[in-house]
């Protein structure tokens, strides 16, 4: 077994060396990336309810975002994507009219695989792909409602955006991303409507953001 964890932590460390100097090879002494931006968070929502029927409507809300980039090459990088966000929430034209649902609060860290356009200059223009885990907390109670209960989704993520160089280490950035995001939530409405009523929400979030970054 020892044997077994040695040629495992040999090889990982070869490979991380073999990376270390692709990265340094192609300019990359410093291959860590942060921006900060001001997102706006536009819900694309959508709902089939059982019982009641109707749909959903889903608050925007504008939010801090943070994220981390590893270039790999000067073309591949991984990012790290941070921010949280409140969301006031209803039911509505079901057949007991609109239904104040109350908020919840989302945190859904991202994980994209993104490749660079390094041939324009000052303009990095980037796509990128990959998934979300979106967490549901702190949920509160609408005014007709005793309670509503989320269930923590993993999905999808599309990302495009573009860095402008304003020196050698800052830059400006704009970037819009689309979360594929579904949940399956249950109200407890039985004080008001005597029922318990489940749905799937699709939430499927807008993120546009502009901010500034640092290469370091």
């Amino acid at each position: 077994m020892k044997k077994i964890i040695l040629t495992g932590l040999t090889a990982l460390f070869g490979v991380l060396g073999i990376q270390a100097q692709e990265t340094k090879a192609d300019g990359l002494d410093n291959p860590w990336q942060f921006r900060v931006r001001g997102v706006l968070v536009a819900p694309d929502e959508s709902a089939s309810i059982e019982v009641i029927g109707g749909g959903t409507d889903i608050s925007t809300s504008f939010i801090p975002e943070l994220d981390i980039s590893y270039y790999f090459t000067k073309n591949w990088s991984l990012e790290l994507i941070l921010g949280t966000t409140k969301h006031d929430v209803k039911a509505v034209h079901t057949a007991a009219g609109d239904v104040d649902l109350g908020s919840v609060w989302l945190l859904p860290p991202t994980l994209t695989f993104q490749y660079h356009v390094t041939e324009l200059g000052n303009f990095k223009p980037y796509v990128g792909a990959g998934l979300n885990y979106t967490i549901f907390y702190s949920s509160k109670s609408g005014s007709v409602i005793d309670d509503v209960d989320y269930d923590n989704s993993l999905g999808y993520a599309a990302q495009v955006g573009i860095d402008y160089m304003i020196s050698d280490k800052w830059f400006i950035n704009l970037d819009v991303k689309k979360l594929f995001l579904q949940t399956d939530a249950t109200v407890n409405a039985t004080t008001a409507l005597n029922a318990t009523v489940n749905a799937d929400v699709d939430i499927n979030p807008w993120l546009i953001g502009v901010g500034v970054g640092i290469k370091l």
